[in-house]
């Protein structure tokens, strides 16, 4: 590297080393910008101007930029075709020696994605990790935006096959694999190489105590289960590189056997159309379609889970019968409460973008348009009834958090919580008086000058800025002995 290399570029250089396999947006001004490999890569796969930055005497390197505020669009396109994209911001509000402090935020990959623009509502989002051995494999899945944890563990004389089926079921959006484990061709989603240590058995039991503030695996059912606590222990390790923010959302972890339902081979599911027709690859026309009259995102999230995971359990398959056979007869109830459900939003992953730190004004709005109809939906559902009486009683009014975004949250707030015009006036009567400050500080700085010339009789007085020392009163040295005492040049 030369000698004369700008300080951007240093600081440049020293975040890419730690992500050396993802594209890295460096933010600069109102743009995120993509530099050397990264740009050319970035100019190919999102069709915009290679240009390049003078970063040395006598250097130039390709640079490629995009629009702060488009980034969700660019970013679909690159996690679509597989890539990783480190998020790079500007952190503070003081430059050192001219130079803003910038570190990666996050990471953004296939299986990690929170931004609604970029996650389809009717299907879960799902990151899967394998690791397989001698006959036996543990697999594990997360969906970051709702908070679903699981994991198994499989063998058999076809493990291969068996495996190829779970992940048909499951569509991952990627899928961690161990360095040095071939799996074969048949597998969904994009694969990401993780280093075969993170897999060690011991480093991931010690992961899953401590997230879940455990002293044993047992009461997950993960006791006996070695790979599935490998598969699910890399999972963890991989978020908190990825999506620190994510692991909040994970407060359980459950394990399932593939006994509990039928499992089908890809060919099985490929000739019943279950979620998709064998002609065009679309829902339309497919078993899931014809089901799916569900009207909220999470609805039909689970109605896609179940047609993918037909029960085998009598009683569990009679249950769900029972609810079906409850709406069927009470068509005016089922009428009611699909007019209620209609207009809700998708609360399940809302909730979880905010405990996530993700959520903006306009998603907490959202969440107290969905409080504000609980009780209506509550009244609707028949308390004593078999099918629904587990319902009603897990559903809850959660009063005091309604209460709060009623007093809080404007009612057409901006779409960012940098803006003024978030907080109600009135809420806090500190924050009332800081934008009471600032609104007027325009006019307060304009009459400054006028004010203090009057007050000093200094009439050469002048208030300036720069962006150095910000604002500032100038009184020439001839006038210096009419300041008034206890203000200093």
């Amino acid at each position: 590297m030369p000698e004369d290399v700008t300080p951007i570029r240093q600081q440049y250089l020293e975040i890419k080393r730690q992500y050396p396999d993802a594209i890295l947006f460096f933010r600069l001004g109102d743009f995120y910008e993509t530099f050397d490999q990264d740009a050319e890569t970035a100019a190919r796969e999102l069709d915009i101007v290679l240009t390049s930055r003078n970063v040395a005497k006598g250097v130039r390197v390709p640079m490629a930029g995009i629009p702060y505020h488009a980034v969700e669009n660019y970013l679909a396109r690159l996690i679509e075709r597989g890539y990783h994209v480190a998020i790079c911001e500007q952190v503070g509000d003081q430059p050192n020696r001219g130079l803003f402090p910038r570190k990666v935020v996050r990471v953004v990959t296939p299986g990690t994605v929170v931004e609604p623009g970029l996650l389809r509502g009717d299907a879960n989002n799902y990151l899967a990790s394998l690791y397989a051995q001698e006959g036996r494999a543990g697999v594990a899945y997360v969906d970051i935006t709702t908070g679903e944890f699981a994991a198994t563990e499989l063998e058999g004389a076809d493990l291969g096959a068996v495996l190829r089926a779970e992940m048909t079921r499951l569509k991952p959006a990627e899928v961690l694999l161990p360095d040095g484990l071939e799996l074969g061709d048949g597998f969904n989603g994009h694969i990401t190489r993780y280093p075969a240590w993170r897999f060690e058995p011991g480093r991931c039991q010690e992961v899953l105590l401590a997230h879940f503030r455990a002293a044993t695996l047992e009461g997950f059912g993960l006791d006996q289960h070695s790979f599935a606590v490998r598969a699910a222990g890399a999972i963890l390790q991989y978020l908190k590189e990825t999506q620190p923010a994510s692991l909040e959302l994970l407060t359980g972890l459950s394990t399932y056997n593939l006994s509990e339902f039928m499992t089908l081979d890809s060919a099985t599911r490929r000739n019943l159309e279950l979620t998709e027709t064998i002609r065009t690859g679309s829902a339309q026309g497919s078993l899931l379609s014809v089901l799916d009259r569900c009207v909220t995102p999470g609805g039909r999230r689970l109605m896609r889970q179940w047609v993918s995971k037909p029960l085998l359990d009598a009683s569990a398959i009679t249950q769900r019968q029972d609810g079906v056979q409850l709406f069927v007869e009470q068509g005016m109830l089922r009428a009611e409460l699909r007019e209620a459900l209609h207009p809700l939003g998708d609360l399940e992953r809302l909730v979880n973008r905010v405990v996530s730190g993700h959520a903006g004004p306009k998603d907490l709005v959202a969440i107290r348009n969905i409080l504000r109809e609980l009780p209506s939906i509550r009244v609707l559902l028949p308390p004593d009834s078999p099918a629904l009486g587990a319902i009603f009683s897990r559903l809850h009014p959660c009063q005091e958090e309604l209460e709060l975004l009623e007093s809080a949250i404007e009612d057409d707030p901006p779409a960012t919580l940098q803006n003024v015009g978030v907080i109600r006036r009135g809420f806090s009567s500190e924050l009332d008086q800081v934008v009471d400050a600032s609104r007027h500080a325009r006019e307060w700085i304009a009459s400054l000058e006028t004010i203090e010339r009057e007050r000093t009789g200094i009439k050469s007085l002048k208030v300036g800025y720069n962006k150095v020392f910000g604002y500032y009163i100038e009184v020439s040295h001839a006038n210096a002995e009419l300041v008034p005492p206890g203000i200093h040049s």
